[in-house]
């Protein structure tokens, strides 16, 4: 525990910004200081959609759901206007996957279709060759699942193709 945490409580940034400095499991867990986690998805990366989604899908096929919402919430957050929609809705499916995985099937399922209504807009275009149509129906089906079966569903045994 650094002084800055020790003095606050809190862990922060060297802004002063709150932010856990706890290691973290693959589904994004906090574990106790000093244990082995999984590397941190650094924040505020731009990348170009092409690179987001070929990071976001090498983390959701690793099994690692949380980490590409964090991929997918930078797209969000410096993309254009337009395509913000899109990218929030990305993240909220990779987030609904994520609580699916630890177990927690209401949460999934509320975010699972969240994210389909979000990204249903674009079914159309297939901005960036994404398979929204493909993803919608991913989602609609991994929430009704889980909805009568709330047990945890193996991440990356259950993570979507986002292009195809």
């Amino acid at each position: 525990m650094d002084e800055t945490q020790e003095q606050s409580g809190r862990d922060r940034d060297p802004e002063g910004r709150a932010r856990s400095a706890r290691p973290r499991d693959g589904l994004g867990r906090p574990l106790p200081y000093g244990a082995d986690g999984v590397a941190r998805q650094p924040e505020g990366v731009v990348r170009t959609p092409d690179e987001t989604l070929r990071e976001a899908q090498r983390l959701l096929d690793a099994g690692m759901p949380f980490h590409a919402h964090e991929v997918f919430e930078d797209a969000w957050k410096s993309g254009p206007e337009a395509e913000r929609a899109l990218w929030r809705g990305l993240a909220q499916l990779a987030v609904g996957l994520t609580h699916a995985a630890r177990g927690n099937a209401s949460g999934g399922a509320t975010l699972l279709l969240r994210g389909a209504g979000g990204i249903e807009a674009y079914a159309g275009e297939r901005p960036y060759g994404i398979d929204v149509t493909g993803l919608v129906s991913w989602a609609r089906e991994l929430a009704d699942r889980i909805g009568r079966r709330p047990e945890p569903v193996p991440a990356a045994a259950s993570a979507p193709r986002l292009s195809g």
